[in-house]
Formats: C-alpha cells, sequence, structure tokens
C-alpha cells in the first residue's frame, strides 16, 4: 500500500444511514408515512446544498437540515411543534450506521499505512457530534484521526473547493501524485464523481448492488476508482489499487 494513504469517510449515507431519522419520525405519524418522509427530508437536504452552490451561497448545514425538514413536512401537508423539531434535529445526530460499519472500522483500526478521517458536508458541531456521541459510531471515534468539513470553506460536495480543502488539512494535493494517494469512501455518487474530478481515488459503497449507473462521468476518470458491496471491501480495494499502480510504474521505468 502507498505511505499514508488517506482514506475519507462520507459521514451521512456512508456511516451513517439518513433512512434510520425514520424511527423517530415515526413516533409522530406513524411508520408507513415516516420511511416516505425520511426519503423526501433527505432529498431536499441534497438538493439545497446544491441550489446553495449554484447560487455561490452558503448556509449552514444544520440549518439546512432543519429546513429541508419544513420543506418535506409541508409537501406531506404535515407540522410538528418546536420542541418536536428541535427533538427530531437532536436525533439527527445519532443516527444508525450501517450494518457493515462497525466491523470495517475495526479492521481498520489495525492497519498500517492508513489514515483514515471523516469527511462530511455536515457543520463542525453536527459531525463531531456524531462521530463522537452517537452509540453506534462514538466507540470508533478513535479510529479517525482528523473530523474534515466544508464549514470554513463554505460550499459543499461536490464543489471541487471542498475536496481541495481535505487534502490541505491532510498534507496532500500539492501534486498530482500526492492527490491520487488520497481515496474518498462515499455511497453517493455525485461526492464519487466529485472526488474523481480533482484527481482523488474513490470507493463507491454499491450496498443496493444496482451497479453504477451515473450518467455524469467522461471515460473511466469519471467513474469509481472502486465499487464495493460494502465497506468490508475497502481496504482490500484499496491494497489491490495501489499494488497495481506500483506494477505499472515499476514496468513503465523499464
Amino acid at each position: 500500500m502507498a505511505v499514508n494513504t488517506v482514506i475519507a469517510f462520507d459521514l451521512y449515507g456512508t456511516l451513517l444511514s439518513t433512512e434510520s431519522i425514520a424511527k423517530e419520525l415515526a413516533t409522530h405519524f406513524g411508520q408507513e408515512k415516516a420511511a416516505s418522509l425520511a426519503g423526501l427530508w433527505r432529498r431536499y437536504q441534497l438538493e439545497y446544498t446544491w441550489r446553495l452552490n449554484s447560487m455561490n451561497q452558503y448556509q449552514p448545514f444544520s440549518d439546512i437540515t432543519r429546513n429541508s425538514l419544513d420543506h418535506a413536512l409541508a409537501d406531506f401537508d404535515l407540522s410538528l411543534d418546536d420542541k418536536s423539531t428541535s427533538q427530531l434535529m437532536k436525533a439527527y445526530d445519532s443516527l444508525s450506521t450501517f450494518p457493515d460499519v462497525s466491523p470495517a472500522l475495526k479492521a481498520i483500526a489495525d492497519e498500517t499505512g492508513i489514515t483514515a478521517v471523516v469527511f462530511s458536508n455536515g457543520t463542525n458541531s453536527m459531525v463531531t457530534n456524531s462521530v463522537q456521541s452517537s452509540p453506534d459510531l462514538g466507540p470508533h471515534a478513535s479510529v479517525f484521526k482528523e473530523i474534515v468539513t466544508v464549514e470554513q470553506v463554505k460550499c459543499f460536495k461536490p464543489d471541487p473547493r471542498v475536496y481541495h480543502h481535505l487534502a490541505e488539512k491532510m498534507g496532500k494535493g500539492k501534486t498530482k501524485e500526492e492527490m491520487g494517494q488520497m481515496w474518498l469512501v462515499s455511497g453517493n455518487p455525485f461526492d464519487v464523481v466529485g472526488a474523481r474530478a480533482v484527481g482523488m481515488q474513490a470507493a463507491w459503497v454499491d450496498r443496493g448492488g444496482a451497479g453504477w449507473t451515473d450518467g455524469l462521468v467522461w471515460g473511466e476518470t469519471g467513474r469509481p476508482t472502486a465499487v464495493v458491496k460494502g465497506l468490508g471491501e475497502v481496504v482490500e480495494a484499496v491494497k489491490k489499487y495501489c499494488k497495481c499502480s506500483t506494477y505499472l510504474r515499476a514496468y513503465r521505468s523499464k
């Protein structure tokens, strides 16, 4: 494996299941409606970040999350009082992890040559609370050597500035080779495409097994470096890529 390979894990939709907030929503609206509401909430949450990027504007992800909840509730002709909304926002800091997260992070803790970090659209406060206080993720907080958010650069994925910000925070990105030593791990295709656009490697987590269908790509450089079915496959995918890259460099130098 390459020396000091940085593996940056996306938080929402990769480590934490945004669908798990449906459990809290169900206490207000019932299970069937809660699942649909959770999906719409996430859709508007992401849509708001892209719209803000397009307008060159910024709002904290905590505000976006709350406002997108109000939007989703309005679409269902539903409402919540301020206390219930605040409780839901607090619950967002304790989303459940996907089943493959815990064993994968335990394995990564034993790996040498890897620097694992969390890289998120969330605010510093939201992400720190989730990583350190979440019942599921908290026990693995020490695996992550850094928490990197977009709050400082005030834009969202997949804007190139956020990936360069990550590289700077990790002491990488000064050269094309250094940028290529960084890996994004994400279950969000738009995030994968954004990382690949700036020269990072990216592993797309295809838990549903549907295969890569995102059409906004440009040859192999726009596609994921690796497609994995779960986080447990990430380390081996990175090792395999590094081994192949080392072989190619040696071959070309002959």
